[in-house]
């Protein structure tokens, strides 16, 4: 069966009619090894209990190279077994199709055609097929043909580190670091009669990042999801029901697109204030913060009767006899979280004499891990980097700033966020103005959604942005697995690379 053709190179799956072809290709690949070829029984069984993990490379009809693996269950061999343990005795008995591992038997290429680059291509097709039969991952032994140069110099740990290093060539080592497989330990005796690797080999390994453990519970995770940003008009309402009535008018617009979220801007409630202007500055925030907990009851019926996770922004609480920022993720479950604002800026706690939060975390949904911070905490980089290491795919940013001066740093700083985290970030504020409410006489934003910078994503990280300083809904598309993706193979691995030898971020103890 054929599977890739282009132009005179073509990939198949192995048949028996091949095998005298193939054993003289083996018995030029392994020169230094002249007994190492499979007998044509070997080659039956593997093709009988495996026909998909058998392949070979043709160029104009003749055979450059062959990839062959079976499945096994990893946990039932010990992490240092040898080939012949692994491979039943060469019966390849051990494989099963109930494995979770493919196991790589063999790759060769024939000397005239090596510098093709017909390697990558045999291992891009492992890659494929372990994704396809949804495994765990790759595994196999490898060589390291040019260790007895240097035995007497190095333990197989050394070498294997200069070669990493670039110190030390390995032509088998370097292409499997160079494919992205990552050697885990040293195999000590693992195939009989490789002098050249003193009977050592490296077990490595390539990790299926798709790889989803299976379950008889059906998952409801999505993949693609949608977001509602609600860029909000200030404006004056005559009590609570008239700024409900508002805010449900926006929660089934961005309902009616599917939206999965729907968020609201920091202090999107604060025209109510107006009824207390007679009151001082501190006094009128705790009046608002009178009506949190019925916005937060009514936002949560929202939620359920269509079928979105609603994030409000922000509002005043008193808590304890303390004034607080906070916020509440309204699941489409009916279940609730409290978030807090951890730091309020000099103009909240001088004229309002509001505290900074103490906790921050992630929350679980049904379209994967967030996080939320509220306005002047996207401008703190420890924060987010918390909540990425904790698994966070989306960043959700409410925000109230009245200049362009406060919004410029709330938009580049979230935009850094996307970035060094490697995950989106989603910032919505509100418009208009208020001379009417004291300390929040005007508004200043753009809403926006920002990616990380790679070839998945949008060249300057933007994946959707709002029309400044208008009342309007923005919605736009995520993929979550673009960011699993980014965060093996990305040109740049922002979260891998932290050189923790060297710096530590951390909890402080409560």
């Amino acid at each position: 069966m054929e599977i890739q053709l282009k132009e005179n190179i073509e990939l198949v799956f192995l048949g028996m009619h091949d095998y005298q072809e193939l054993k003289e290709t083996m018995l030029l690949s392994y020169e230094t090894m002249p007994d190492a070829y499979w007998q044509e029984s070997q080659f039956k069984a593997l093709i009988d209990k495996f026909q998909e993990g058998q392949v070979i490379i043709k160029i104009d009809g003749e055979i450059a190279g062959c990839a062959l693996s079976i499945i096994v269950n990893y946990d039932e061999f010990s992490h240092h077994h040898t080939y012949k343990e692994i491979t039943g005795d060469y019966t390849f008995n051990t494989h099963t199709s109930k494995g979770d591992t493919l196991y790589g038997i063999d790759v060769f290429i024939k000397p005239k055609f090596r510098g093709l680059r017909l390697g990558r291509r045999l291992y891009d097709y492992r890659k494929e097929l372990c994704e396809k039969l949804n495994l765990k991952g790759i595994a196999f032994g490898g060589r390291i043909p040019n260790y007895h140069k240097y035995e007497n110099e190095f333990s197989p740990k050394e070498y294997i580190e200069k070669v990493k290093r670039k110190e030390l060539h390995d032509p088998v080592l370097n292409f499997q670091i160079s494919n992205d497989f990552h050697p885990s330990k040293i195999l000590k005796g693992y195939l009989e009669g490789d002098e050249a690797s003193g009977e050592f080999a490296v077990l490595l390994e390539w990790d299926n990042i798709y790889y989803e453990k299976p379950t008889k519970i059906t998952s409801t995770k999505k993949k693609i999801v949608r977001l509602g940003l609600i860029q909000w008009q200030m404006r004056p309402y005559k009590n609570l029901e008239e700024l409900l009535q508002q805010a449900e008018y926006f929660i089934d617009s961005v309902s009616g697109y599917r939206s999965d979220f729907a968020l609201f801007p920091e202090f999107f409630n604060a025209p109510l204030m107006a009824e207390n202007n007679h009151l001082s500055e501190p006094a009128a925030i705790r009046e608002l913060a009178k009506h949190t907990h019925d916005i937060i009851q009514k936002f949560s019926e929202f939620a359920i009767s269509y079928n979105i996770n609603i994030i409000s922004g922000s509002m005043p609480e008193i808590k304890d006899g303390h004034l607080y920022n906070v916020g509440y993720l309204c699941r489409r479950d009916g279940t609730i979280d409290r978030y807090e604002k951890i730091h309020v800026t000099p103009d909240e706690t001088k004229v309002w004499g509001m505290q900074g939060g103490h906790e921050i975390k992630t929350f679980d949904t049904d379209c994967g891990k967030i996080g939320i911070l509220i306005c002047y905490d996207s401008e703190f980089p420890e924060l987010s980097r918390l909540l990425a290491e904790d698994g966070m795919d989306i960043l959700f940013v409410p925000f109230l700033t009245d200049t362009q001066n406060g919004y410029s740093r709330v938009r580049h700083c979230s935009q850094a966020r996307a970035i060094e985290n490697e995950c989106y970030v989603a910032i919505a504020g509100s418009v208009g103005n208020l001379p009417n409410v004291h300390n929040m006489d005007m508004q200043f934003a753009q809403s926006m959604v920002f990616t990380p910078c790679d070839f998945a994503f949008p060249t300057n990280g933007i994946k959707a942005e709002a029309t400044p300083n208008t009342e309007m809904v923005l919605i736009a598309d995520v993929d979550i697995d673009l960011l699993t993706e980014l965060h093996e193979f990305g040109s740049v691995q922002n979260m891998k690379d932290r050189r923790k030898d060297i710096f530590e971020l951390k909890r402080a103890s409560k």
